[in-house]
């Protein structure tokens, strides 16, 4: 499976999203999607999985969890908008990935891109930093990558040029 992997839209979708993850097999967005046109959009190009974020309204809370779990292949994958990260993970996050044990815990919120190994819980950890516009981040940025049974592979930084 190629992922496309995006995080912190907030009313903004770059039109490059689409050349990026145009050879993806499904998008995932780690939440503040800022409004449904930026979902919509995603999905009429690609299977989109999602989490809401803080600045999400209830349209898109109605449409998408807080907490999504799944299988990837063989990878169990976790997905909360507001995680922290290795080894400063917020309290829920600790708790869930303690709990539930995923390969792959993927987060939003910091606009700070990171991809990264937790020895202590034996997982990857991912943000894909920010792609819209509202923020302190500089640059930018997606990530895409592969899920091939069990193994996470080819992992690509995107950056989509300065906000």
């Amino acid at each position: 499976m190629k992922i496309g992997l995006i995080s912190d839209t907030h009313s903004f979708l770059d039109e490059a999203v689409f050349s990026h993850f145009s050879d993806c097999d499904e998008i995932w967005h780690a939440g503040d999607f800022g409004d449904m046109q930026v979902a919509d959009a995603l999905r009429a190009f690609k299977p989109l999985r999602g989490v809401y974020g803080n600045i999400d309204d209830r349209e898109i809370r109605n449409e998408y969890p807080e907490l999504l779990e799944w299988k990837c292949e063989a990878v169990s994958v976790m997905m909360l908008h507001i995680g922290g990260y290795p080894p400063r993970y917020n309290t829920q996050a600790k708790k869930l990935i303690r709990e539930r044990k995923p390969q792959l815990f993927i987060s939003g919120h910091s606009h700070i891109l990171r991809v990264m190994y937790d020895p202590a819980v034996e997982c990857l950890y991912m943000n894909p930093g920010a792609a819209g516009r509202q923020g302190w981040h500089t640059m930018r940025t997606l990530i895409r990558f592969v899920i091939d049974g069990k193994d996470i592979r080819d992992c690509r930084i995107i950056e989509l040029g300065r906000r």
